[in-house]
């Protein structure tokens, strides 16, 4: 049974990102913003560069901006730290990576149950094999990484994101290594994961076909977003 998600919502307020160089500040995201209500999808699209990473780690707090603000339930999470920042991320965001960094030596499940860990709670095999069954990996549930297809892999990622029932989850290019049929196999799970879950979802992507199933899709270009 999903949480209930109805007091959370995501905040991107005028967000930007600088690095310095030695020609001086390069400014990567000039003012982004960004508003997310429990269930609602966006697709993330722009050229290389163009900062989509960047502005995912800042939501996921993974990167703290230049200026601006980031909340999520009301929570500034740009002023969080410490032991405060580390359980806030492991209780409220899932992440999905291109490159899935499942632990080779683990289970599909056990890989599933370390956000779990991550959070200070009790590993849960039942609940584990239930997400493993939700993307279609019930069968799967004792194999090891080497024992898995690139697509069953990324689709354990998926599991994993979701061990916590985080009410946001952010995917940084999930299908840059899938063909075109995993891929969509891939996408069908994102859809009934705000659908079905009620989870805000933030997805990166330079796969069109895959961007093409949002509802909302929005171009980063300059700094800012865009559509």
């Amino acid at each position: 049974m999903a949480p209930d998600f109805d007091a959370m919502r995501l905040v991107v307020d005028d967000v930007r990102k600088a690095y310095e160089t030695p020609a001086g500040p390069l400014e990567v995201l000039s003012g982004v913003s960004l508003e997310l209500a429990p269930g609602e999808a966006v697709a993330v699209v722009g050229p290389s560069g163009a900062g989509k990473s960047t502005l995912l780690n800042i939501i996921g707090s993974l990167d703290r901006p230049t200026s601006g603000s980031v909340a999520l339930g009301g929570v500034d999470v740009t002023a969080l730290a410490g032991v405060e920042l580390a359980r806030f991320r492991a209780d409220r965001v899932g992440f999905v990576f291109q490159d899935h960094h499942l632990l080779t030596e683990l289970t599909a499940a056990e890989n599933v149950m370390l956000p779990m860990l991550a959070a200070g709670s009790k590993t849960d095999p039942g609940r584990a094999r239930a997400l493993l069954e939700s993307v279609g990996l019930g069968e799967k549930v004792d194999s090891r990484p080497a024992e898995l297809s690139g697509g069953e892999r990324q689709r354990v990622a998926i599991a994993r994101a979701l061990a916590n029932d985080p009410p946001l989850v952010l995917c940084d290019e999930p299908t840059g290594n899938l063909d075109g049929a995993t891929g969509d196999r891939v996408g069908d799970v994102f859809e009934r994961l705000a659908a079905e879950r009620g989870a805000m979802l933030v997805v990166v992507t330079h796969n069109q076909r895959l961007a093409g199933r949002f509802a909302r899709r929005l171009e980063l270009m300059g700094g800012r977003l865009e559509g």
